[in-house]
């Protein structure tokens, strides 16, 4: 079975849900309260892809693996993001100006990024990346969707609603359907890598995380806006970075969509040890 045919309609539903849910105020954040979302973005546009090339670095990650590494460090946040932030007593509003502004930005931050990481590794690899596809996939596969669910809420607000309460019901099943048959199809390759990979992709989120707290202490941000910067830089869209490595008209390669996966896996398991870990302070401001 070929993975991009299950890619695709669930990362068009997971941005149309996300469209569904915002309102135009949530791109005009950054007007009032500039500093959360400076250190939102700087961490995921900035901080992460640099933290993720560094990682790759001392762990030896093979050029393949590593080009699957810094997709999913430069993609845009996860919209399940803000469902952690609203369990961790984060400040919701700032998550969702966050993973929309980062959706939009890194339309053509990915592009950019990844044509460098390429030619980084080039000598390596046969892989060749078509900026120009991966450009236009990715207006088409997110930008369209999004602006598509906004449009419908400023219009259908009360259509809209309902969609979105079925649809965020069904996002994470879908994202376990494509991850359960992601495995089956390349347990060896998973298995076989999950020591070294594990271990790289586990470092990343921690130190992204880590860099999210950072950021938040140095802007003197509120406690419930460090939880949200917390997990804005520590979750990505691992469903964006496995539809560009499978991508028949960019990469084409399921090899780069491992660390995707592993990524997934890992980046639920951390988020959620972190909202448990807060425990009683959640109620707190």
């Amino acid at each position: 079975m070929n993975t991009i045919f299950i890619v695709l309609p669930i990362l068009t539903i997971l941005m149309f849900d996300l469209g569904l849910a915002l309102k135009p105020q949530d791109f005009q954040l950054f007007l009032h309260r500039p500093l959360p979302i400076l250190a939102g973005l700087l961490g995921q546009i900035v901080v992460l892809p640099l933290l993720a090339w560094t990682i790759c670095y001392f762990f030896h990650v093979s050029p393949l693996f590593a080009i699957g590494i810094m997709l999913i460090a430069c993609s845009p946040g996860g919209s399940s993001s803000n469902v952690f932030s609203m369990l961790a007593g984060g400040d919701v509003a700032l998550s969702v100006s966050l993973t929309a502004l980062s959706s939009v930005i890194t339309l053509f931050t990915v592009p950019a990024i990844m044509a460098f990481v390429t030619q980084s590794v080039g000598t390596a690899t046969d892989i060749q990346l078509p900026v120009g596809n991966l450009l236009v996939q990715n207006l088409v596969l997110m930008a369209v969707p999004i602006f598509l669910g906004l449009w419908l809420a400023m219009r259908r607000k009360a259509l809209a609603e309902r969609l979105h309460a079925l649809l965020k019901r069904l996002a994470f099943p879908c994202l376990l359907l494509l991850v359960t048959i992601f495995f089956l199809q390349h347990r060896d390759t998973i298995v076989n890598s999950f020591a070294m990979l594990g271990g790289a992709v586990t470092v990343l989120i921690i130190a992204a995380m880590g860099s999210g707290a950072l950021l938040s202490w140095v802007m003197r941000l509120t406690s419930r806006e460090r939880r949200t910067i917390v997990i804005e830089v520590g979750m990505q869209n691992a469903a964006q970075a496995i539809t560009v490595a499978c991508s028949p008209f960019v990469f084409n390669n399921e090899t780069i969509a491992v660390p995707a996966i592993i990524y997934a896996l890992m980046m639920n398991i951390i988020l959620l040890i972190y909202v448990f870990c807060l425990g009683g302070r959640r109620a707190k401001v």
